[in-house]
């Protein structure tokens, strides 16, 4: 207990709270993952569209692992490096921001009406999904770095916390949007604009993320 007590206060949690909200908004710009559990979820049900959505935050576990082994140690030997991995990070997010912005607006919603798996292998469909996708490490890569919230305490178990946020994050939007797959869809439909300020939402949270990094201390 003394020592969870010790751990307690070395945090700083207005950085865990920014994390939080930036995870909470990154969920909820429009993108294959949250798409994917929406039409899921619309052409097979709630339960179809959950175990898609678990699969996916558990695969987030292998790119946490990844970079938290990773990126520590370059952490612990080099200041400079460090600062350039922030700086790549700053840079990715500007990357993506200006991809979003040269996208089109509209979101393209499938009628989710293929041929109904088993929860198991959606759930596997949408762990694959997540670990097999090597921009999801990249962005890790480039997101994480810049929230470490404590001085003293060990990398490896900051970078592990913060994947647990996110994964805490993503359930929650993408379950929300698995049990409001029909009324997200209908509103969708019929707001033709909802596209359009979506896609600004992401820009400005890129965007922001960006900042944050590029000023952010180790």
């Amino acid at each position: 207990m003394e020592s969870l007590a010790i751990f307690l206060e070395t945090i700083h949690y207005p950085i865990l709270i920014g994390f939080f909200l930036s995870a909470l908004a990154l969920a909820l710009s429009p993108g294959p993952d949250n798409i994917f559990v929406l039409t899921q979820s619309m052409g097979h049900g709630t339960k179809s569209g959950l175990a898609v959505v678990f699969g996916l935050v558990s695969g987030c576990l292998v790119h946490t692992t990844l970079l938290a082994f990773g990126v520590s140690e370059i952490i612990k030997r080099s200041d400079a490096l460090f600062f350039i991995i922030k700086l790549f990070g700053a840079l990715y997010l500007l990357f993506l921001a200006m991809k979003v912005y040269k996208s089109d607006a509209p979101i393209s919603l499938e009628d989710g009406k293929s041929a109904q798996k088993s929860g198991k292998k959606l759930f596997w469909t949408g762990f694959t999904m997540n670990v097999l996708n090597p921009k999801v490490t990249i962005f890790f890569l480039a997101f994480f770095p810049g929230f470490l919230f404590s001085e003293t305490v060990n990398t490896v178990v900051q970078f592990y916390v913060l994947g647990l946020i996110f994964m805490l994050s993503a359930t929650l939007v993408f379950g929300m949007i698995a049990f409001l797959a029909g009324s997200i869809s209908n509103y969708l439909k019929h707001h033709k604009k909802a596209g359009l300020y979506l896609k600004w939402m992401q820009i400005i949270v890129f965007v922001g993320i960006a900042i944050y990094l590029f000023v952010s201390d180790k």
